[in-house]
């Protein structure tokens, strides 16, 4: 079947929204996938939150990765139609509205974005878990065994990664996929070497992954109970693979280019990450040392130990760079989702915030507003821990909801024959055929699951007080709430394209 290629308007998606083309189309087919590898960000995530599923569970806790990729693929899947139909900015937000209502659409697009900005805050304060390591000059506050020094020094290299991160995406696209191609280019390479370099110095086998090892035994689920919420490092590593179609309207040919950068990111990160997981257990040098499942230890410490000569500190480097183009990638996604949902006027201001810069064709107002907001949301940090690991947990609950207000609209229109529509096949599109229905499904059912899973009120997690261990339902209605009284007070009123974002009525 040959390509259709009617008009630039139509190979792009923009025709079915009637917005204008406003930002620079230049991102390429590597650009497009490094987008999607860089967040799910396999060195950060893994490196980031092996201590919570090996602390929780043990060496078993790694079925759940498998587990995980089968529930996330199933969700990509979907997002690989969608993408080939519509790749547009803000992909969540403008797929829920589709196939959905005004109401889905924006409590997706709301939800996405809160997530979003409290992610970026989150990915940040990775820096503080790995450039101490490397060298002491990094810990600007006290020596790091203060009761805030951590948490202090923290803030203070967060911020920092913030405003980097907010002047490249103010300066363009351009910029902005020119250092993430480069910096998940060294990350992949790097996390293919630790890989390989693990297996070749494992002290165990495969059996140490059949065995409990006596975790769970003293909870009321027993093992099954301590496996989910350990499932909880899997699940908080693999998402974002959306981000490929959110710079959509970037990217050339993106009804093509967009479907294949997801279904690669997530294959690409479900396989290294998972090796170097695999073998990271397998050539520790003593699965009982509790540094294993402390956040002073987790999978630095056992690369720290196992690697040779100066070989484990470059890896911490790359694990840097790898943090670095996390935030990147996080907060790019989250300007297009404003930017999306401002040429809407879905959200205050949505004619400043929907500006794009006549000369780096960006949106640079969203890019200092996330940054300003993500920069405020980790002083939370300072004085309360414990109330920032809530609101992270919560926000990776959110996305997986608003994941959830697309696929299940999805499922609606294939069981009402509206989905997919036909002009996918015809033009030699990605389709899931057949396998659609089924696949859907399963991505509802996943979801559902998955969200009930991370919101269950566990102290291990959320700790105390009521408000913290119930804290899924109670700061998720409260962000809902507070965004649905703004919606309905004043935002469905003006709901609707910007007549500066409008495509011209010909």
């Amino acid at each position: 079947m040959s390509i259709r290629s009617d008009s630039q308007a139509d190979e792009s998606g923009m025709e079915d929204f009637g917005y204008k083309e406003s930002l620079d189309r230049s991102i390429g087919k590597f650009a497009s996938f490094a987008a999607g590898v860089s967040y799910i960000s396999i060195l950060t995530g893994t490196f980031q939150l092996f201590y919570v599923g090996f602390g929780n569970a043990g060496p078993a806790y790694l079925w759940s990765w498998p587990m995980v990729f089968v529930g996330q693929l199933a969700v990509a899947l979907c997002f690989m139609e969608l993408s080939a139909k519509y790749p547009v900015a803000g992909s969540v937000y403008n797929w829920s509205k589709k196939l959905g209502s005004r109401i889905v659409g924006w409590s997706s697009g709301w939800l996405m974005l809160t997530a979003s900005i409290v992610t970026l805050s989150a990915v940040v304060l990775a820096l503080q878990l790995n450039l101490p390591r490397l060298w002491s000059g990094f810990q600007m506050i006290g020596d790091g065994t203060g009761k805030y020094d951590f948490a202090a020094n923290a803030i203070i290299l967060g911020v920092i990664l913030i405003a980097f991160t907010t002047t490249i995406n103010a300066f363009g696209v351009r910029l902005m996929a020119m250092i993430n191609s480069a910096g998940v280019f060294i990350e992949l390479i790097a996390a293919v070497l630790i890989a390989v370099i693990l297996a070749f110095n494992i002290k165990r086998g495969p059996s140490v992954f059949f065995s409990t090892h006596g975790y769970g035994a003293d909870l009321p689920g027993g093992y099954m109970g301590a496996f989910l919420v350990a499932s909880l490092a899997s699940l908080y590593v693999m998402y974002g693979f959306d981000t490929a179609s959110s710079l959509g309207e970037e990217t050339v040919e993106p009804r093509r280019t967009a479907p294949k950068a997801i279904l690669r990111a997530i294959l690409a990160s479900f396989v290294i990450g998972g090796a170097i997981l695999v073998f990271a257990v397998m050539s520790a040098p003593d699965l009982n040392d509790p540094l294993l499942g402390s956040p002073d230890g987790s999978l630095q410490y056992i690369v720290e130990k196992v690697m040779w000569g100066p070989l484990g500190k470059i890896f911490l480097v790359c694990i840097v760079v790898a943090v670095t183009v996390c935030s990147l990638a996080v907060h790019t996604a989250a300007i297009r989702l404003t930017f999306a949902m401002a040429r809407d006027n879905a959200l205050p201001f949505g004619e400043k915030l929907a500006r794009v810069h006549p000369k780096t064709q960006a949106p640079v107002i969203p890019a200092v507003v996330i940054g300003v907001i993500a920069a405020l949301i980790l002083v939370i940090n300072l004085g309360q821990p414990k109330v920032f690991t809530v609101l992270t947990s919560i926000a990776i609950i959110m996305i997986y909801l608003a994941y959830l207000m697309v696929t299940g609209p999805m499922l609606k229109k294939r069981l009402q024959g509206q989905w997919p529509p036909a002009d996918l096949k015809e033009g030699n599109y990605f389709t899931m055929g057949k396998w659609g229905m089924a696949v859907n499904i399963f991505a509802v059912l996943w979801g559902v699951g998955m969200a009930i899973n991370l919101a269950w009120p566990r102290v291990a997690i959320y700790g105390d007080p009521w408000y913290n261990t119930w804290g899924a339902f109670v700061y998720i209605g409260v962000i809902l709430g507070l965004g649905l009284v703004w919606y309905f007070v004043k935002g469905r009123h003006h709901l609707g394209t910007l007549a500066s974002h409008a495509a011209d009525k010909q």
